[in-house]
């Protein structure tokens, strides 16, 4: 399912996610990656789906607090962390 998204996104001419989110989403998924985690085991250990996790990484869908805490906590950050370089 997030494939068939992802390409409707790109095949549909959606226009592209505003830039701070986008920012924010590659900022989550690198700490994912340092974290050796898939979005699969960052959803299961924050109780997320894993289509708004991958929602949230390509910048398409916004986070409560709550959910990046949860996010920064699983990936062993802090949260201040996930906003670097957004503006």
């Amino acid at each position: 399912m997030v494939i068939l998204i992802a390409v409707c996104f790109v095949a549909c001419n959606m226009p592209s996610a505003p830039k701070h989110r986008r920012v924010l989403g590659d900022n989550i998924r690198t700490f994912r990656k340092r974290a050796n985690l898939t979005q699969e085991k960052l959803a299961e250990k924050t109780g997320l789906s894993v289509v708004f996790v991958s929602l949230l990484e390509n910048g398409w869908r916004t986070a409560s607090i709550d959910s990046l805490l949860k996010i920064s906590k699983a990936v062993n950050t802090d949260v201040e962390d996930l906003f670097r370089g957004v503006k």
